[in-house]
């Protein structure tokens, strides 16, 4: 099947994201407070604000993943289409582990919590593999790049999605033993993710200035 450009692909997965950035603020509601007890009841909603906080800078890094990776793409085909539904459809799952991590955390019941934490790294770990079968396809259809970007690109960043899918893995089962340890390392796996993205980048403007 022959290529197809990327305008619409881009503006599509844009889209998504940005709805998905919109539902994950929804889940904030005003708090039931007496008069004059507000404060105190915004404060009991920091598993919320902490949630939410972890999930934006989440779902931003993977846009800004999304964004920089396809515009080394100078046309997709089908197979790309269909990889990029599954991308999207892992992250637009988001929202509800965001919503049960904010709610165990509330309740501080240990089982609740290790459940909360097991399904967002579920989800996470799902999002990473995504990547990597798009990554995986990509390498193998170097038509489609941009002749811009260089191969050593690939070989640069291939093992990212790998290694994030290996610490929410042990995140899950460290969770088991340790709900907080498991946390620390979800919330590890996170940040990973923002710094594989500034990796990226940079392997990308050092690919295309080779291939200059």
């Amino acid at each position: 099947m022959s290529g197809v450009k990327t305008d619409r692909f881009q503006a599509f997965s844009d889209g998504i994201f940005a709805i998905l950035i919109t539902i994950l603020v929804l889940e904030f509601h005003i708090p039931d407070y007496r008069a004059g007890h507000l404060l105190a009841a915004l404060a009991g909603q920091w598993p919320l604000f902490l949630s939410y906080g972890f999930s934006y800078f989440y779902v931003g890094t993977l846009w800004l993943f999304h964004h920089d990776y396809f515009s080394m793409l100078q046309r997709i085909d089908r197979n790309v289409n269909l990889l990029n539904l599954l991308m999207l459809f892992s992250i637009t799952l988001l929202d509800y582990p965001m919503s049960l991590v904010a709610d165990a955390l509330t309740s501080q019941n240990r089982f609740d919590m290790q459940t909360a934490f097991i399904t967002y790294d579920v989800v996470a770990l799902f999002i990473s593999a995504t990547f990597y079968w798009m990554y995986l396809y990509l390498h193998r259809h170097q038509e489609l790049k941009n002749p811009q970007v260089s191969s050593a690109f690939y070989a640069a960043i291939k093992f990212d999605p790998v290694r994030s899918v290996s610490i929410y893995a042990l995140a899950i089962v460290l969770t088991f033993w340790s709900v907080w340890l498991g946390a620390l390392l979800l919330a590890g796996g996170i940040i990973f993710h923002f710094i594989a993205y500034l990796r990226m980048s940079n392997q990308l403007t050092i690919a295309k200035g080779s291939a200059a």
